[in-house]
């Protein structure tokens, strides 16, 4: 089994133009990107509730090796 990845672009409530990638990095069991996609999102809310002070404005399911190239 390889990794995944939940790649959430994320922002400062403070200053809303300051933002970064933040990678949650899973253990694949079998799943298509798609299936982290319809997942994801408890996930997300999950990471909002513990980070107050940033909010998601993108995510996206990917794999670590592949993270950087074109797909």
């Amino acid at each position: 089994m390889g990794l995944m990845e939940l790649i959430l672009t994320v922002c400062s409530l403070a200053q809303p133009a300051q933002c970064q990638e933040q990678n949650l990095t899973f253990v694949d069991q079998g799943e298509s990107l798609m299936q982290c996609a319809m997942s994801a999102p408890p996930t997300i809310a999950d990471w909002v509730n513990h980070h107050p002070t940033r909010f998601v404005v993108k995510w996206r399911c990917g794999y670590p090796e592949q993270e950087g190239k074109d797909l």
